[in-house]
């Protein structure tokens, strides 16, 4: 798998509709129904990436932590499943029970919506403020698998912060990077 990382989309972007089925409840879900008051929080991710995997728990945390701070939370997978069968639908339901997820899990079959986040990677996250505008794109942190550093998600969360501060956004903000998206 090939350390890809995310494109930057820029900031002030408006954040794309989409209408997508979350593999938890089975409910189809767009971006108004996930949307938090003070902000939103849309990642890309899939089951099997070791770059998800080792910032999993951390993902969890960050929305226990913010979800109450009025952040909404999404997880998509965009990844072509007869290629890679491991992140398809009822496998990822599965993952998700397993792993915890807090946030609904959604299938993005068509790549229709990676394509329109201009996302690259898994994970690949983005941060929208409370005028669905991009906010942060980046990175969790600097720990990566076998770095022999904490995942902290200190970068996102001192975006977080300072958009719920009504702080400017960061002016350094660092690419995400992980495993790349499998394209169709």
């Amino acid at each position: 798998m090939a350390f890809t990382e995310s494109t930057m989309l820029e900031l002030g972007t408006k954040a794309p509709d989409f209408s997508l089925p979350d593999t938890i409840s089975d409910e189809t879900l767009t971006y108004n129904n996930i949307k938090g008051a003070n902000g939103t929080v849309v990642m890309f991710i899939c089951n099997h990436c070791p770059y998800v995997i080792h910032v999993n728990e951390q993902l969890v945390q960050l929305a226990s932590d913010y979800k109450e701070k009025g952040i909404g939370f999404v997880a998509i997978s965009s990844n072509d499943v007869d290629n890679y069968p491991q992140d398809g639908p009822e496998l990822m339901k599965k993952h998700a029970q397993e792993t915890g997820y807090n946030f609904p899990y959604l299938y993005d079959e068509s790549q229709d919506v990676a394509k329109a986040y201009d996302a690259a990677c898994t994970p690949d996250l983005y941060v929208f403020d409370e005028d669905d505008r991009l906010y942060y794109r980046g990175r969790i942190d600097d720990s990566r698998p076998n770095s022999g550093k904490e995942v902290t998600g200190k970068d996102i969360r001192q975006a977080l912060d300072q958009m719920l501060e009504g702080e400017p956004a960061p002016d350094k903000q660092y690419p995400s990077g992980g495993c790349n998206i499998k394209w169709k």
